[in-house]
C-alpha cells in the first residue's frame, strides 16, 4: 500500500525497481496499476516473485542489504526498519536478537516492501513526515506460529508508545512490515499539519472490504506559516465531568475501575479522598469526558457497572488543549517515544513515554530517573 501510495504520489517505478533490484538475489516483479477501493481510485503495486522455502534470519537480511548498492541513504532507513523488526521478534519471542528468523518479512516480496519504500520516501526529499493514529484492524490473521488476533504480536511491539487503534473492520490493516516502516519514516504522529498540498498519492491494498476504504493516502505539500493564526495550534472543545460520592466500594477495586472507564472512552478519570456525614471516609470520582451524547453514555453507563454508586452529577466546561504531537528519540540505541506540547508553536512541554523509558533503563543498567532526562533534552534538541 505504501508503495503503491508513493508511486500515485508521482515516485518512478524505476526508483523502486533499481532499488529492489540492488538487493533480491532473484528475480522480483514489480508492476503498478489502477485499482478503486470502495469506490475511491488509487494505485497497487504489485510485487511478485517466485515461489521459495528460503527462510533467512536477521543476519542474512542484513548482509543482502549491506553488501547491496543501495544509495546510503535508503540503505540506512532499509537496516533500520529490518532491525526494529529482529528486536520486535525478540521481544515477542523471548529470544536474542542474532538467533531470530525472518518468515514472512524475510522473504523476497516483503524484503522488496522495505526497500522499494525506502527508497521511494528518499526520493521525495521530504523534510518531515507525520503519521495519523495508526488503524489496526481485529479479527485473526494466520502467520508462521498460527493463527493469533489482530494486531499481531510483533505489531504491537513495533508500535509501542506511538498512537494506533483497533478496528475499523475485523481484518489486519497493519503488518509488521507497514508497523516497522512507519514507526521508522514518521517523525510525528497526529493530525495533518497547516500546509500548502502539491500532490495526493493513494496505495490500494489488495482486500476491498464494503464500507471502508482499503487504502493509504500520501499527502505532500509545503509547511504554511500559522502566525497569523495563533489559535491554530490550540484545541477548544467542550467536555463533561462525571462525578459520584463512593464510600461502599473496595478500594482494591478503584485501578480497575478508573481503566475500564479509560477503556470506555474517557479522556481522563481520578478520585479525590473525602470525608462523608458521620465521620465516614469516601471518594469522589471524576470522570472526563467528550461532550458528545453516545460517548457520555458509554462512560456514564461504565460508572454505573463498576461503582456501587446509584446517582452521578454533571458538569459542562470549556476544555482547551495545547496540540499535541509525537516524536522518537533514541537513548543509548533504545527508542523512547516523547509527546511534545505547544502553545502558540512554541514548545510547553516535554514528556517522554514512562513505559519507553522504563524499558531502556532496564536493558541498559541505567537509573530511570537519567534516561528520563537524556530523552527529554535529546527531544528539546530535536525540535528547536
Amino acid at each position: 500500500m505504501l508503495l503503491g501510495a508513493l508511486v500515485d504520489a508521482g515516485v518512478p517505478l524505476e526508483v523502486i525497481r533499481d532499488a529492489v533490484d540492488a538487493v533480491t538475489p532473484e528475480p522480483v516483479e514489480l508492476r503498478a496499476e489502477p485499482a478503486t477501493r470502495n469506490g475511491f481510485a488509487a494505485t497497487r503495486c504489485l510485487v511478485r516473485v517466485a515461489d521459495s522455502a528460503t527462510e533467512r534470519s536477521w543476519a542474512d537480511v542484513r548482509r543482502l542489504v549491506e553488501d547491496s548498492s543501495l544509495d546510503p541513504a535508503v540503505l540506512d532507513v532499509a537496516l533500520e526498519v529490518f532491525g526494529r523488526i529482529a528486536e520486535a521478534e525478540a521481544a515477542v519471542h523471548g529470544v536474542a536478537v542474532d538467533d531470530v528468523h525472518f518468515h514472512e518479512v524475510g522473504a523476497l516480496d516483503s524484503i522488496a516492501d522495505v526497500v522499494g519504500v525506502a527508497a521511494g520516501f528518499v526520493h521525495l526529499g521530504l523534510d518531515w513526515l507525520v503519521c495519523s493514529p495508526v488503524a489496526l484492524g481485529g479479527g485473526t490473521v494466520r502467520i508462521a506460529h498460527g493463527a493469533v488476533g489482530v494486531p499481531a504480536p510483533a505489531v504491537v511491539e513495533l508500535l509501542r508508545g506511538l498512537p494506533s487503534y483497533g478496528g475499523p473492520v475485523d481484518l489486519e490493516l497493519t503488518t509488521p512490515t507497514g508497523a516497522a516502516l512507519l514507526a521508522v519514516l514518521a517523525d510525528e504522529f497526529g493530525p495533518q499539519p497547516p500546509m500548502a498540498v502539491d500532490t495526493v498519492g493513494v496505495g490500494a491494498g489488495g482486500r476491498d472490504p464494503a464500507g471502508h476504504a482499503n487504502v493509504v493516502r500520501l499527502v505532500v505539500g509545503e509547511a504554511v506559516d500559522t502566525d497569523a493564526n495563533p489559535a491554530a495550534e490550540q484545541r477548544t472543545e467542550e467536555a463533561l465531568v462525571i462525578e459520584a460520592n463512593v464510600d461502599d466500594l473496595d478500594p482494591r477495586l478503584w485501578p480497575d475501575v478508573i481503566a475500564a472507564l479509560l477503556d470506555a472512552g474517557a479522556s481522563d478519570a481520578w478520585l479525590t479522598p473525602i470525608l462523608m456525614k458521620k465521620g465516614r471516609p469516601a471518594h469522589t470520582l471524576h470522570v472526563l469526558v467528550a461532550a458528545d451524547a453516545d460517548a457520555a453514555d458509554a462512560v456514564r453507563r461504565e460508572v454505573f457497572r463498576q461503582t456501587s454508586t446509584i446517582g452521578v452529577r454533571e458538569q459542562t466546561f470549556a476544555k482547551v488543549a495545547l496540540d499535541r504531537e509525537f516524536v522518537a528519540v533514541e537513548v543509548d540505541g533504545h527508542r523512547v517515544a516523547v509527546k511534545l506540547a505547544r502553545l502558540d508553536g512554541e514548545l510547553m512541554n516535554v514528556q517522554p513515554e514512562y513505559a519507553d523509558v522504563r524499558a531502556a533503563a532496564r536493558a541498559t543498567g541505567r537509573p530511570v530517573k537519567d534516561v528520563l532526562a537524556e530523552a527529554a533534552a535529546h527531544a528539546r534538541e530535536a525540535t528547536s
